[in-house]
């Protein structure tokens, strides 16, 4: 069969539900394209009414740019807080607790417009923000751990399905025939409300996170019946036994704080890695090609470019559940590799396409196929793959800090790419898709020659990789290593 082991209901419906945070990260980050020309009116009329003068479009378009990017400062700070929760509440519990913030924040931008508040609509987007940003975190990091080691590659990529399935639905809803219209614009932003209660009502029925009991919490009995319940069979022992051992390994580390990540020479590469792979993701040039689709469609001739956009999310769609099924077959790195590789190839026949266009009748529709190809392969790898092996990468201990440097990096780079874009965009024209070309080709190349295979290893094997690296001086006897750590857990007697 094609997944070994059993897949069962407990498992599927714990997963699922975890995922509607990635759907709303993907619905939040997609919701505000649609309607700018409508939010910039009613910023138009509101400010207008208030000071009783015309707004300056310097000023309508500072105030846009805000709408738009102080969402990624929220998703910055919120992703790097994600150990403040995790620890103290539970992973299922922190995931219960934060969806305060998406009521708090969908409130606000659904009644912004009848309040006549711009700020409303710009809190609200910031404390969306924050939502999506813990969001980030704390679904990759549940996921990866009430999954099975041969499943977790395919439930992470469920992570990934969720945002883009989200963004489809932002795109939709947002059409002109639905809710992308003047009345009901608020709505459309307001909607991220009934997801929240949708999974706040859900969540009651989810188990802990069977690590976070066992590990972090000592409660062996407790951790043993949510995994019979998650596995659909008696004998748990083995995953006990695996936790057990990665539970004697992390009450002899230190605690691992963000700065420890990247003191520790044990962390050390791993975290890199990390930071890499979610930068491989951003500086990637995606949002580029979605932020260019309709004006790469509209040179194309295509009369109605917003399905075309449309396409393109269904295209996204369609290709991580593509990777879903592979992720377990070909395994995270090559799947990593195929997809840099092969949108650097789109990105050179988008850029020779988009040069040419005007010299070559026919060469427009190779932009349409490049863009696609490009949406297509990013789903294969760097799409969905950066945010679940970072939770492989690391074990119990160091995990919820590593997720948080790592969700941060992404976030800090998706709001540096979406500031300084439209001006590389100016500066280079249609050529501005070679600088992603470059940072492609970079990071195939990083990934080649640093990053492990994680696919079927268990996280104590996968983590213990790593420190084989670091140590591996070749005088080292193997015993010496376990006194070291001993010793380094008594007090430290030579200070006082």
């Amino acid at each position: 069969s094609l997944f070994p082991q059993k897949i069962t209901a407990p498992l599927i419906y714990a997963v699922s539900i975890a995922a509607i945070g990635s759907l709303q990260f993907g619905y939040n980050t997609g919701v505000i394209n649609a309607p700018e020309k409508i939010i910039q009116r009613f910023f138009n009329r509101t400010l207008s009414e208030r000071s009783g003068e015309v707004v300056s479009s310097e000023l309508l378009t500072s105030l846009w740019s805000l709408s738009v990017a102080i969402f990624s400062v929220g998703g910055m700070i919120g992703s790097f807080s994600v150990s403040l929760f995790v620890n103290r509440f539970g992973r299922r519990n922190s995931m219960l607790l934060v969806n305060i913030l998406a009521f708090a924040g969908g409130t606000l931008m659904a009644f912004s417009k009848m309040a006549k508040a711009v700020e409303m609509l710009i809190i609200g987007r910031f404390i969306i923000g924050l939502f999506c940003g813990l969001c980030t975190g704390f679904v990759p990091m549940y996921i990866s751990e009430v999954s099975p080691t041969s499943l977790r590659g395919a439930f992470g990529t469920l992570n990934q399905l969720g945002i883009v399935v989200g963004i489809l639905v932002a795109q939709i809803f947002g059409l002109e025939g639905i809710m992308g219209t003047e009345t009901l614009w608020p709505l459309l932003l307001g909607f991220t409300i009934l997801p929240a209660i949708l999974q706040c009502v859900a969540l009651l029925f989810c188990p802990e996170s069977p690590r976070f009991l066992l590990i972090n919490k000592m409660e062996e009995e407790k951790a043993q019946a949510v995994l019979q319940k998650l596995r659909g069979m008696q004998d748990v022992s083995q995953d006990i036994l695996e936790m057990k051992e990665e539970s004697a390994k992390m009450s002899q580390e230190k605690k691992a704080t963000v700065p420890e990540l990247f003191r520790s020479p044990n962390y050390r590469q791993a975290i890199i890695i990390a930071i890499m792979l979610q930068l491989s993701q951003q500086l990637s040039g995606i949002n580029a090609v979605f932020y260019y689709s309709t004006g790469i469609f509209e040179r194309a001739g295509i009369t109605q470019p917003v399905y075309a956009t449309i396409g393109a999310g269904v295209v996204n769609t369609v290709f991580t559940v593509v990777s879903l099924f592979l992720v377990e077959r070909a395994g995270r790195r090559t799947l990593h590799l195929v997809g840099l590789g092969g949108m650097a190839v789109c990105a050179v026949l988008m850029t020779v396409a988009l040069a040419l266009k005007d010299i070559v009748e026919w060469i427009r529709y190779i932009s349409i196929v490049a863009t696609f190809g490009f949406v297509a392969l990013f789903e294969i790898g760097p799409g969905p793959i950066p945010w679940f092996i970072v939770a492989e990468l690391f074990s119990q201990g160091p995990r919820p800090a590593a997720m948080a440097v790592a969700g941060c990096s992404n976030w800090t780079s998706n709001f540096l790419v979406g500031m300084l874009f439209p001006y590389a965009e100016k500066l280079c024209g249609s050529y501005v898709f070679l600088i992603f070309l470059v940072f492609l080709v970079i990071f195939f190349v990083f990934t080649f020659f640093k990053v492990p295979e994680t696919k079927g290893r268990t996280f104590e094997d996968i983590s213990r990789g790593f420190e084989g690296r670091a140590e591996a001086s070749p005088t080292s006897p193997v015993e010496k290593n376990p006194m070291v750590e001993l010793n380094s857990i008594q007090p430290d007697k030579e200070v006082a």
